[in-house]
């Protein structure tokens, strides 16, 4: 597919790099007008996933997965919600695994490739009668949707139409270093922050199942990976886990429209989350690269508060 380098994002000139792009949205944006009703669904290992609807009884449903340490009270998660919900679809955000407020109750915890959640959620929305789903994912939850997408390749469920994904990391160990660099070290500092807790959490649910002792000496996500997300999901350590789960590996074998972007200026990403040449060899994935936009941000809305990556959503979406 060609790809999308004149992207119609216009950012304020007061953001003026791309962590005012990243940060700021997080911390101003209010999303109003937004209703969710909460379901608790079991999963086939005996956990929970918790997710948040907007029913307008339509037959058109879009499922949106929040970025790592998210949820789906976020505000980008918020805001596309909205957007959809205003335009005749149903929505279906849901929380990973630990991410709703209350700790899963399984050793194992969520990650970028746990793509088997994912097809639990869309079982489940399945069940409801809908004639179109969408896919919408945001930075680990994109990882996580496009993974899904070239997994099941060919054997896609009918219902799926199209995705559309922002802010991704398709190559996790260049991503990782990435967010471990001085000029990250902010993001790196809360992300670790709130890892470290929900282990300390897991830990105290499950006795003897987990050693919190070197918490205190882990200083990169890279390092946190390797001695908790690779060991507790199956993999022999980060460098496996990242191998095996970035999406990169995957889109090759996407057969539904899909859209990436992935903002050029988005701190976090490394220079192979940006696949020039082989989106170039695909029929069905597009990457647009705006050259501003942060990671997860794109602010600036238009007359109905609507951010650019909302509108462009939905404009992928409904175009035929």
């Amino acid at each position: 597919m060609p790809l999308i380098s004149s992207s119609s994002y216009q950012p304020s000139s007061l953001l003026f790099n791309g962590h005012l792009e990243t940060i700021l949205p997080g911390i101003l944006r209010k999303v109003t007008d937004v209703s969710f009703s909460r379901e608790r669904i079991n999963t086939p290992d005996d956990d929970f996933l918790d997710i948040d609807w907007i029913k307008n009884d339509s037959k058109k449903l879009v499922i949106i997965s929040h970025g790592l340490e998210g949820s789906s009270d976020r505000p980008y998660m918020l805001g596309m919600s909205k957007i959809f919900a205003n335009n005749a679809h149903d929505v279906l955000a849901w929380n990973f695994r630990g991410c709703s407020g209350e700790i899963n109750k399984q050793l194992r915890f969520y990650h970028s490739g746990a793509t088997d959640d994912l097809g639990t959620i869309v079982q489940h929305a399945a069940s409801h009668g809908y004639e179109d789903i969408y896919l919408i994912g945001f930075s680990l939850g994109g990882n996580m949707t496009l993974k899904y997408l070239g997994e099941q390749g060919d054997n896609l469920s009918e219902l799926i139409k199209k995705a559309v994904v922002f802010s991704v990391p398709l190559h996790l160990h260049g991503s990782s270093q990435e967010i471990s660099k001085a000029h990250n070290i902010l993001y790196a500092k809360r992300f670790l922050r709130n890892l470290r807790k929900k282990v300390k959490d897991k830990a105290a649910l499950r006795p003897g199942d987990l050693n919190v002792d070197p918490l205190s000496t882990i200083s990169t996500i890279i390092e946190f990976d390797d001695e908790y997300t690779a060991p507790i999901h199956g993999y022999k350590d980060a460098i496996d886990y990242y191998n095996q789960c970035s999406s990169i590996n995957f889109i090759s074998d996407i057969c539904i429209p899909t859209l990436i972007v992935n903002a050029l200026n988005d701190s976090f990403l490394s220079e192979e989350c940006y696949p020039f040449e082989l989106i170039k060899t695909l029929d069905q994935v597009f990457l647009e690269t705006p050259k501003r936009g942060g990671h997860c941000g794109f602010p600036g809305t238009n007359e109905e508060g609507h951010y650019w990556s909302e509108t462009r959503a939905l404009e992928f979406i409904s175009q035929d």
